[in-house]
């Protein structure tokens, strides 16, 4: 009898000792995995938000219906004027008309989009002009497709001249009766005393401040039939200076 009491009392307390033991450490264990838990999907909403307006700023595409407006607004608060190009026959700086505001604002936002970055001076007419902003290369074709369509109006009664060393803007090659702009090209003259004959017809909107004899160098580089140079002239980095 005594040894069923002994043995009563055992499973008793083995029923406790399971009952008192892990539940509450996993209770606590599950606790602490809801709170990782939510702390991940916020995590997660926050990071997606942010991909999100990224994207928007990424897709974010220009073209004839909002460029105007575009660059109206990015000309308002822009302080900036002066351009560094980085070639392959060495460095020029270009300055910035500020009453051409479409065309500064456009080079400008270019500049700072990397436009330029690896594009060429495709066309080079001795004593001349010398002309850049595009390629053979596919990479500049997807970057133009990156940032949009669009042309630009001309501007050319603020009395800026196509004098030596004027930085000005192409007409684009489509059907074209008004000359509008193709935004991402230009040409720098380097006819002495300049090529006058342009005025009118064409946008300057900038002189080159430094750098005139690396313009010149690359104006003297042998060309093809085509007025391509024989040996690629590349913008190696175009930078914004404050």
């Amino acid at each position: 009898m005594r040894v069923l009491k002994l043995s009563f009392l055992a499973s008793l307390l083995l029923i406790f000792m399971v009952q008192c033991g892990n539940p509450p450490k996993k209770k606590q264990k599950n606790t602490v995995k809801e709170v990782v838990n939510q702390d991940s999907i916020k995590a997660k909403k926050r990071a997606d938000s942010i991909a999100l307006v990224e994207k928007e700023k990424d897709t974010f595409e220009l073209n004839e219906e909002n460029a105007i407006k575009f660059f109206f607004d990015y000309a308002k608060d822009l302080k900036q004027d002066k351009v560094r190009l980085t070639t392959t026959k060495g460095s020029f700086t270009v300055q910035l008309y500020d009453n051409v505001p479409y065309h500064k604002a456009n080079f400008i936002y270019l500049t700072h989009k990397k436009y330029f970055d690896s594009t060429q001076f495709h066309r080079v007419v001795p004593n001349f002009i010398i002309q850049g902003g595009n390629s053979d290369d596919m990479r500049t074709a997807k970057k133009r497709g990156k940032i949009g369509r669009y042309l630009l109006p001309p501007d050319t009664r603020k009395g800026h001249k196509h004098h030596r060393g004027t930085i000005s803007m192409p007409s684009s090659e489509r059907d074209n009766p008004h000359k509008l702009a193709s935004p991402f090209e230009f040409f720098i003259v380097t006819t002495n005393p300049g090529s006058y004959h342009l005025d009118g017809d064409y946008t300057p909107f900038g002189r080159v401040i430094e750098g005139m004899d690396v313009v010149d160098k690359i104006n003297q580089t042998p060309i093809d039939t085509g007025e391509w140079p024989k040996k690629n002239i590349y913008i190696l980095k175009a930078e914004v200076l404050d």
